[in-house]
């Protein structure tokens, strides 16, 4: 793997580590891609920063403070793996909190415009970023779905990466992941969801089996 150099400064939040996965399909069933794609993802392992607090407390005002901070670090880290963001065509995210969290505690820091909206600009998106949270031990997986960034209806894009921190999260923590890909699924070939026929149950009445 070529070497890229000095990864951006990691701002002062409570992060206790950050771990980057990056591959490339070489050859899919013995051929290579026409398109071959590189996908990364980049895991954040974070204090829970509503650890502790009273059940159903207000969210708000960590949202507002963590999100864009995790955001910028996750996204300068997904161009330092993958090239420049103009590059970049699918994209996800995923948080999976720890068994002392609320499974909310996950969502309150992917599903707000304080990381989300963040993360399309950064990648220069527009569409709805897919997404996958949970609440598990210390080195639970978890799969995170991808598609295009500004044409979410383009099923070539449909695609998942994995994610695995084998000592995260513990029970206070959070891992947050922002996830992309510079290019489809190899070897792509099942439609589109833009051109495909009307089906629907009646429209399958009569059809051979």
């Amino acid at each position: 793997m070529q070497e890229m150099g000095d990864a951006p400064p990691v701002p002062p939040v409570r992060v206790r580590k950050l771990v980057t996965y990056r591959d490339e399909i070489v050859t899919e069933a013995g051929v290579a891609p026409d398109r071959p794609a590189r996908r990364a993802s980049v895991a954040a392992v974070v204090e829970n920063p509503w650890s502790g607090a009273a059940p159903l407390a207000d969210l708000g005002e960590e949202q507002e403070r963590v999100g864009p901070v995790l955001a910028g670090l996750l996204c300068d880290r997904l161009v330092h793996a993958l090239g420049p963001a103009h590059g970049i065509e699918a994209f996800g995210k995923a948080a999976i909190v720890g068994t002392a969290g609320e499974i909310e505690h996950a969502g309150a820091l992917i599903h707000t415009p304080y990381f989300g909206n963040l993360v399309r600009e950064a990648l220069q998106g527009e569409s709805i970023i897919c997404f996958a949270d949970a609440r598990a031990e210390a080195g639970e997986p978890l799969v995170v779905p991808l598609w295009h960034k500004t044409h979410a209806a383009t099923r070539s894009h449909y695609q998942t990466i994995g994610a695995r921190i084998p000592d995260a999260p513990r029970a206070d923590e959070i891992v947050v992941i922002a996830a992309a890909s510079t290019g489809p699924r190899p070897h792509p070939r099942i439609g589109d969801r833009r051109t495909d026929p009307v089906v629907t149950a009646e429209t399958l009445e009569g059809s051979p089996s």
